[in-house]
């Protein structure tokens, strides 16, 4: 078949390549049949002067090119293009020029569309494995990347930013090598904004600072966890017009951790005041508490009831806790809540429960940005999913240590489906 160079067939394969300007006038394979090289030839009618853009004459040929392409039937393809030369007649001097085409840039051995392809496939895979696949240098597919992939964003791109999300996570382990995520959520989409070395106040304040104020004024609201560098970055830099959301699945982490300790200091005590078989009894209720559960069932209920018996305390505090977890389930304004919260407070401190007691103090020193949740309900979940797509792009890279490239393989990650799907992309 690609023996056959009739009209028919070029012209068939003209129009298989999508190539604007072009006709091939050539086919060959390689001996191993693995390889397909198409000669093409420009169908322009004249070369324009890079000086003035008017026609030039013509003036021989270039050197010829051979660009990597889209596979075709399976196989590797290639493309081999003798550019046409021209002499200008109306700029000084007599230029010449050498044709270029828009489907390939000069000096690139690929042509746009294969480097789309590649961008296209590196989506949630790495650059080794993208390399194999296609059977490239590591490098070549890695500098792909650079070209292609903004280092930090750009603003222009963004119309507004809606809820902002910070958090940190650690490039390395043993939580080594912190770096900080910002991230937005617009219209329930979530998009990287930036990728900041080190957790410190001054830098989150410094990146804060650099987004354009016309896309701060359309930030609503900033979920964090209660790391106080973060509040008081956002604070300092929107004066208070923001407010700081505390995430409830962080408060409610510290609570339960309170509960946690509490349960395991009663199972001691019963460990040690029970017979063997006693506490045997006890373990289908155990068992139950240690599914984290702020609600029970009937049946439930009558499981724990002989735990609870033996251990006023634990059920004491599973009270607080589920009333805490109450408050948080509430539709209720944030002045509603911190009343509540006052309340709870207060009744815990009488029942002489220690448990809570960092909790409360906890509860005491962020309470602001607690009672924020209550606002529009806005949590940091989105950051905590966010932060999950990360941790699983460093598994699959084997770790990224360079905060640029981090940002470049998120924007990929978030970004690619769109900005290099070959279906929408356009030259």
């Amino acid at each position: 078949m690609f023996d056959n160079n009739s009209p028919d067939t070029l012209k068939l394969f003209t129009n298989l390549l999508a190539l604007p300007d072009i006709a091939v006038t050539k086919v060959s394979k390689s001996s191993d049949d693995r390889r397909i090289t198409f000669v093409v030839k420009s169908t322009c009618e004249n070369v324009p002067c890079r000086q003035c853009g008017k026609p030039t004459r013509g003036h021989g040929h270039g050197r010829s090119l051979c660009l990597r392409h889209l596979s075709l039937l399976g196989k590797e393809t290639y493309i081999e293009i003798t550019p046409r030369r021209g002499r200008c007649g109306h700029c000084n001097g007599n230029p010449t020029t050498t044709e270029k085409c828009d489907w390939y840039e000069t000096n690139n051995k690929m042509t746009k569309h294969y480097e789309q392809h590649l961008l296209f496939e590196l989506v949630n895979s790495t650059v080794a494995d993208v390399s194999r696949k296609e059977a490239l240098d590591y490098h070549t597919v890695s500098n792909l990347i650079d070209h292609y992939v903004e280092k930090e964003i750009d603003f222009s791109s963004i119309d507004a930013l809606g809820i902002l999300g910070l958090d940190e996570i650690s490039l390395k382990k043993g939580y080594r090598d912190f770096v900080t995520l910002v991230t937005y959520r617009i219209d329930e989409r979530v998009c990287i904004l930036g990728v900041i070395k080190g957790r410190e106040k001054s830098e989150v304040v410094r990146f804060l600072k650099y987004i354009p104020r016309r896309l701060r004024n359309t930030v609503m609201a900033a979920c964090c966890d209660l790391y106080e560098g973060y509040m008081n970055a956002v604070e300092e830099v929107f004066k208070g017009k923001v407010p700081v959301v505390a995430d409830r699945f962080h408060v409610r982490r510290l609570y339960r951790k309170s509960l946690v300790a509490l349960r395991k200091s009663e199972l001691v005590r019963l460990r040690s005041s029970l017979t063997k078989k006693q506490y045997e009894n006890l373990k289908p209720a155990i068992a139950l508490l240690r599914k984290h559960k702020d609600y029970f069932s009937e049946e439930e209920k009558t499981i724990l009831q002989s735990l609870f018996e033996l251990s006023p305390k634990l059920k004491q505090g599973y009270q607080f806790s589920r009333e805490f977890s109450g408050i948080f389930d509430s539709q209720i304004t944030p002045e509603e809540a911190k009343v509540k919260m006052i309340d709870w407070i207060e009744r815990v401190i009488l029942s002489e429960l220690t448990c809570f007691n960092s909790f409360i103090k906890t509860l005491r020193k962020f309470e602001k940005p607690i009672c924020n949740f209550f606002l529009n309900r806005n949590n940091s979940g989105f950051v905590e999913g966010f932060n999950n797509r990360v941790k699983v792009l460093k598994r699959r890279c084997y770790g990224l240590s360079d905060v640029t490239r981090l940002f470049q393989r998120l924007v990929i990650d978030t970004l690619g489906l769109e900005r290099f799907n070959p279906t929408v992309t356009a030259f």
